[in-house]
C-alpha cells in the first residue's frame, strides 16, 4: 500500500510542477505589444490560436490529474493510518486516587 501511495505522490508533485510552468507559458487575451496600444490583428497572419489551444487542452487535462490523484492520495492516506479521530484512538484517562488527606492541624 505504501508503494502505491508514493507512486501516486510522486505524479501528484510532477502534475503539479507542469501545471505552474504551463500556465506561465500560456499568453493572456492582446497580451502582445500590438494589445498594449489597441491592435488586435497582429498575431492573426500565422494563427498562434494552435498552440494556445493545445497549451490549454494540457491544461484541463493537467488539472482533472491533479484533482484525482489529491482524492487518491487522501483516500490512500485514510486507508494507511490506524487512528481515523482522535475519539478513536480509545484512551481512557488513568484512574485517578484522591490525595491522602493531610489532617495536621
Amino acid at each position: 500500500m505504501q508503494i502505491l501511495f508514493y507512486a501516486v505522490l510522486t505524479i501528484h508533485i510532477l502534475v503539479s510542477i507542469s501545471i505552474v510552468f504551463v500556465i506561465l507559458l500560456q499568453q493572456g487575451k492582446s497580451a502582445d505589444l500590438a494589445g498594449a496600444f489597441g491592435g488586435q490583428g497582429s498575431q492573426t497572419a500565422f494563427g498562434p490560436r494552435a498552440a494556445a489551444n493545445a497549451l490549454t487542452r494540457f491544461t484541463t487535462w493537467a488539472a482533472i490529474i491533479f484533482m484525482l490523484t489529491s482524492l487518491t492520495l487522501t483516500v490512500l492516506y485514510m486507508r494507511g493510518t490506524e487512528a481515523r479521530s482522535v475519539l478513536d484512538q480509545g484512551n481512557t484517562p488513568a484512574s485517578s486516587t484522591p490525595a491522602p488527606a493531610n489532617n495536621s492541624k
